[in-house]
């Protein structure tokens, strides 16, 4: 198993997700800030993507074992990131890709699919706007 292509899954099946739902799932009252990052709580992540990617069901036993703090986690495989944010960017960077003439190859800074995330430090409360 690579976790970087589990991270990369994961990200990709969230945000797929996540702009699939985003009418209800902006109104539900799941929202935490964590690190700066206004999304959904870890234990709401964690349990949809248990749901979307079955690898992820084989590894989450052993992950709880070594720590059971589900912002951790989740800052771990990569997914403190704000969806809305994420999506904006995504959408950003293919009306950009559109506009280039026929047979040009993007240069994109970075990668722009992947969100890397600081360390936990505070975690939890609202987030609701």
């Amino acid at each position: 198993m690579n976790i970087e292509n589990l991270r990369q899954s994961l990200k990709d099946k969230w945000l797929d997700y996540y702009r699939d739902n985003r009418p209800w799932l902006a109104r539900l009252a799941v929202w935490v800030n964590c690190n700066g990052q206004r999304r959904p709580s870890s234990s709401f992540i964690l349990a949809t993507l248990s749901v979307l990617e079955p690898e992820l069901t084989v590894i989450l036993p052993l992950v709880v074992d070594l720590n059971s703090s589900p912002d951790r986690i989740v800052i771990a495989l990569g997914l403190n990131f704000n969806p809305d944010r994420a999506l904006d960017s995504l959408n950003k960077i293919d009306e950009e890709v559109k506009l280039l003439p026929a047979g040009s190859k993007p240069v994109i800074p970075g990668s722009a699919s992947r969100v890397y995330a600081k360390r936990d430090e505070d975690c939890g409360g609202s987030g609701r706007k």
